[in-house]
């Protein structure tokens, strides 16, 4: 992830002036005074620092460069409007986009920034996103995380940057990284009390206003949040407790707030695209169970699957968008959000609203950059970053896929299913606009011959457009 200070502002060049129904002066804003804090900023920096670099070893992240961009723009935009009486030299803010389905971003002392893939997802407008985002910044550059653990006065900087991931994901964001004892400790850092969500609420208003953002839009996401948070309620808000009449309160702010000028990138819908085409980001369960699996804590249930074998006869089936898929005839087609997997009977699992199948084809459309390895590479990246057993097991070769120039890349992998190897081969070419045609086979590495044969005929024998 690339720091902020090495990217030069992008936008300065697009801003215009807008109509404003915000037009109060701003003099009559709300003041936020920091804290008190015994800790150094430099100190905040260490402790974030450290944890960040945990947290992108034990976090999927996207790594989608499209993605990252859009994210960091808005970051940039928002650091530079933070006032300068809350600017710290020493920190570094940095903007990572994790490969997560949860409702959730989170910041680290002295500037690192983590935002779910969900959250993007579960946005209306960038505006909401920028709202997270502003909460959040606010959080460190007011220093609460260190300001709240100067009220403890038990604990030395050298020994909490682990701790403090413990609040990432020992509870409040997800449980991957750390469990148990850690969390008392790293709430300090990251789970705060209503007077700090009521300082990042109003000070994240400010920063928005200063930014070219209606701070509006904060309120929007945090019932968008709400909205989107299910029965169990939303992860993030459980680490923001409400401080009460909160909608109201940044509403009320933001008549007091001159919007200065406006920084919408123009990207919002395109990502929002591009995330949905994507393969579905796994759970925070998904992504513990994974780790558990690779050493951390035991062996996941397996089952013994069995299935017919293909058959000679092939049946097509209409799978939308122009596309017709010819399978063998005993493989049933099971529709997911983004794609269609075509496999026998006992070889599709669905648990908690996540699939995964032993045995058979997937078949999906993602946008494209019109370059096809680049496309494949990074689509590739990201099944890898679902499953992290996901491997090359040889060279990407040239593919006639539809009648059409491709590629077919052979892979590797353990089966959640089964625990045992398996063989994967993603195929890709594209379909026109943009657009990438992808179609992913799975089948046991002992049966990998005859499925590469069924996978063969299929990715041929698909018809685009036609």
């Amino acid at each position: 992830m690339t720091q902020l200070l090495r990217h030069p502002l992008s936008r300065s060049g697009l801003a215009v002036t807008v109509a404003l129904s915000l037009v109060l002066s701003a003099s009559a804003q709300t003041r936020i005074e920091p804290d008190k804090n015994s800790y150094s900023p430099a100190d905040d920096v260490k402790l974030g620092q450290q944890a960040a670099a945990e947290a992108r070893k034990q976090l999927p992240m996207l790594n989608d460069e499209r993605v990252d961009s859009f994210v960091e723009d808005i970051g940039r935009s928002l650091v530079s409007a933070i006032p300068s009486d809350l600017r710290h030299p020493e920190f570094r803010y940095t903007f990572d986009v994790v490969n997560q389905k949860e409702i959730n971003a989170f910041a680290l002392p002295g500037g690192p920034m983590f935002v779910n893939r969900g959250m993007i997802q579960a946005a209306k407008t960038e505006g909401e996103v920028a709202g997270v985002m502003a909460h959040e910044i606010s959080h460190v550059a007011l220093r609460h995380g260190t300001a709240q653990a100067t009220k403890g006065q038990k604990f030395q900087i050298g020994a909490i940057a682990g701790q403090i991931l413990g609040a990432i994901v020992g509870g409040t964001t997800g449980s991957v990284i750390a469990q148990g004892s850690q969390f008392g400790l790293g709430a300090y850092f990251l789970k705060y009390g209503r007077e700090y969500e009521r300082q990042a609420d109003l000070l994240g208003a400010q920063i928005m206003a200063r930014a070219g953002y209606d701070p509006r839009e904060m309120a929007n996401m945090f019932k968008t949040i709400e909205a989107e948070g299910g029965g169990n309620g939303p992860e993030w808000l459980s680490d923001h407790p409400n401080p009460g009449n909160r909608y109201e309160a940044i509403v009320k702010e933001a008549a007091s707030l001159h919007v200065e000028g406006r920084s919408e990138t123009g990207e919002f819908r395109s990502v929002k695209t591009r995330l949905d085409g994507m393969p579905p980001a796994p759970t925070a369960e998904q992504i513990a169970r994974g780790r558990t699996r690779n050493g951390n804590g035991g062996s996941p249930t397996r089952r013994n699957v069995q299935v017919p074998p293909p058959s000679s006869q092939f049946r097509t089936y209409d799978a939308g968008n122009s596309l017709r898929v010819s399978v063998p005839s005993n493989w049933r087609a099971f529709e997911g959000n983004n794609s269609v997997t075509y496999a026998p009977d006992g070889a599709y699992y669905e648990d908690s609203g996540q699939t995964a199948f032993t045995h058979g084809l997937e078949v999906g459309i993602t946008q494209g950059t019109g370059d096809l390895q680049r496309d494949t590479r990074q689509l590739l990246q990201s099944f890898e970053r679902s499953n992290q057993d996901l491997r090359a097991a040889g060279n990407t070769r040239r593919d006639n896929v539809g009648g059409q120039d491709g590629l077919t890349t052979p892979l590797r992998n353990v089966s959640d299913i089964t625990g045992e190897p398996e063989y994967v081969a993603l195929s890709t070419t594209q379909i026109g606009d943009g657009n990438v045609l992808w179609l992913i086979g799975v089948a046991p590495q002992a049966d990998a011959n005859t499925y590469e044969n069924v996978f063969r005929k299929v990715r041929r024998n698909v018809r685009i457009g036609r």
